[in-house]
């Protein structure tokens, strides 16, 4: 049983990924628009980090998180962007097995460590605002800095376990995944053998994941809000509402497309809901992340004026 399990396996050398099925003109249209916003996030998100880094006011935690989690957006779009753009213009639109294994792994390695960031800026925000006199004293260089490796090495960590559990599934003909990306739901789907234990294991390791973190970053605004309340000065009030209004917003766009997908891949979405869920918070989360964090945020604005030399034109809000 094991040897025929083994040999099943191994017959799989290569995946295609139907991704947009369309005409040739849709497709060089979708390769033109996804290329566009490509091209978008990686220049916004570049923009914070540069702003981050060579801007002296610029290096407090709060934004050293930021420049981190910006760079971070860079390193997830480009696991997955590049290889659909290249699609778009491909007739064979193939993956060898370990290539979309390690699609897998990066992507959601990524994602994972994305969600950490937001818990770490949550945690930021919270003590910063609830105990500012304390912040200086408890948010040291030693602790940030320890918190950035944290939110980078945890996502890595975490699922290498998921990710070795699906590759060691039997795979057999037919070997087409209907999606852009390699998928663990898809992936799971074509199997020669469905396994329980492999779809518990990995539902319940996203549940855990993603209902924790999230609770996490509601409880530290719920902290913040409560502290926001009892401040005596408008301004003040003002000025913290703004800043985390610009990290909720971030949350929302993030878990709220990432939930549908990932605590209970068993429910059977729509095909075409998946690729537009994934969509959602592997291209466009990414696209609007520097809009929401730069449009609302006067110190961030003042240090891409000065960083790039120009003015750049912000839409009143």
């Amino acid at each position: 049983m094991n040897m025929s399990s083994r040999e099943t396996t191994h017959s799989v050398t290569h995946f295609i990924l139907l991704g947009f099925s369309s005409s040739p003109e849709m497709q060089l249209l979708y390769f033109g628009l996804f290329s566009a916003a490509y091209i978008l996030t990686l220049m916004g998100n570049t923009a914070i980090v540069c702003a981050v880094r060579w801007d002296q006011r610029l290096h407090t935690p709060m934004y050293i998180f930021l420049g981190n989690f910006s760079f971070l957006e860079i390193c997830y779009v480009t696991t997955t962007v590049p290889n659909m753009l290249a699609n778009f213009l491909s007739s064979s639109k193939s993956i060898s097995f370990v290539s979309c294994f390690a699609q897998f792994y990066f992507f959601f390695s990524f994602g994972c460590d994305e969600g950490f960031y937001l818990c770490i800026m949550a945690f930021d925000r919270s003590l910063a605002i609830c105990c500012p006199l304390h912040y200086p004293r408890i948010m040291t260089k030693e602790l940030y800095t320890g918190l950035v490796i944290f939110g980078w090495s945890c996502g890595f960590i975490l699922f290498i376990t998921p990710v070795v559990l699906i590759s060691r599934l039997p795979f057999c003909n037919p070997n087409i995944i209907d999606h852009f990306m390699c998928d663990p739901v898809p992936l799971m789907m074509l199997s020669c053998s469905e396994d329980i234990t492999t779809q518990l294991i990995y539902s319940a390791f996203n549940a855990v994941f993603m209902t924790g973190t999230f609770l996490f970053i509601l409880c530290s605004y719920a902290l913040v809000i409560l502290a926001v309340l009892r401040m005596p000065s408008a301004a003040s009030k003002r000025k913290a509402f703004s800043t985390c209004a610009s990290h909720l917003a971030v949350v929302i766009l993030f878990f709220g497309s990432v939930m549908v997908m990932y605590v209970s891949p068993g429910s059977g979405h729509p095909v075409k809901v998946q690729k537009i869920v994934t969509l959602f918070y592997s291209v466009i989360t990414p696209l609007c992340n520097p809009l929401i964090y730069s449009l609302r945020n006067n110190e961030m604005k003042a240090a891409l004026k000065k960083v790039f030399g120009a003015e750049i034109s912000v839409l009143k809000t």
